[in-house]
């Protein structure tokens, strides 16, 4: 099917593209965290993707290569969010009822890694991406993405069983 739509099916790469919809949305949900930037993530990525489809080397790398797209899109969105500050959204601490303690805690805990780790571990974890595809799609070395998520899980472990009143004061 990528080569087809390589070719200049545009019907087949709609076919390839509806087929990741949900994992893109749920990367791009995760990095970005509100719905009007997911939407500017997810059709950022789908427009370039349909502009530069024809100079993918490898169909194999498909899925690898759109997501790559979407990360640097999130991350893009991401740094212009950082130079504008806006006062009506609510706190980040603040999400949805449905939403356990735990959950937000860990949540909390992601956020706080640096970018490259907050990325490896949503890849892996609420993507299921193996590591050598993270490596792939960061452009790391697998051992760099192994060090980096290891750190990562020493890092969410140290934070998340600090006692509540310890994080409070600290």
């Amino acid at each position: 099917m990528v080569q087809r739509a390589q070719a200049g099916d545009s019907e087949v790469f709609i076919q390839l593209v509806k087929s990741l919809d949900r994992r893109m949305y749920s990367m791009a949900k995760s990095m970005v965290r509100n719905d009007e930037d997911c939407a500017d993530a997810m059709q950022e990525t789908v427009l370039k993707a349909f502009k530069a489809i024809s100079g993918l080397k490898e169909a194999a790398y498909f899925n690898t290569w759109l997501f790559r797209i979407l990360i640097n899109e999130c991350n893009m969105i991401l740094r212009r969010r950082d130079r504008v500050i806006v006062m009506s959204d609510p706190p980040e601490s603040i999400q949805s009822p449905s939403s356990t303690a735990e959950d937000m805690d860990l949540r909390q805990a992601i956020s706080g890694l640096e970018e490259v780790s907050r990325t490896i571990v949503k890849l892996h974890y609420y993507q299921g991406l193996r590591l050598q595809d993270i490596a792939e799609l960061l452009e790391l070395s697998e051992s760099a993405v192994k060090t980096r998520l290891h750190r990562a899980r020493k890092t969410l472990y140290h934070t998340l069983s600090q006692p509540l009143e310890r994080k409070v004061y600290e």
